[in-house]
């Protein structure tokens, strides 16, 4: 399963414009994204997902909160989506805040929404998951 969200603008903070963050419970899978970015020029950087991270949404009057506080506003982000992946699912969140909506004029972007993750998807189900 992978999701792509214009989710936080921690994101752009974090990685600006040029790389979408990468969250996955799946090493193969983030490898997988990662390459087929690389040869699509759709730029991903993995950030960690971990119990710690998991804690900030952790809430004293509800079952989860849907922010973890200001520092690691996007790690916490991707932990909230992934409370609600079934356990064993592969599994990635690209977070496409500074890529998809605030990216520059390029060859293949002439407008504010860039359509980013769309040639990165075509090239991962191409190289693995078509026969």
């Amino acid at each position: 399963m992978i999701n792509l969200a214009t989710l936080t603008g921690a994101i752009m903070v974090a990685l600006g414009k040029e790389h979408a963050g990468l969250f996955s419970n799946n090493d193969e899978l983030s490898e997988r994204l990662t390459v087929a970015g690389k040869e699509t020029g759709e730029k991903l950087w993995r950030l960690p997902l971990g119990p710690k991270y998991d804690k900030l949404i952790d809430s004293k009057v509800a079952d989860i909160k849907n922010t973890g506080g200001r520092w690691g506003g996007s790690i916490s982000a991707a932990q909230f989506l992934q409370r609600f992946i079934k356990e064993g699912t592969p599994w990635a969140h690209l977070d496409v805040a500074g890529t998809a909506m605030a990216s520059g004029d390029t060859d293949i972007n002439r407008s504010w929404g860039s359509g980013f993750g769309v040639r990165l998807l075509d090239r991962l189900i191409r190289d693995h998951y078509e026969r």
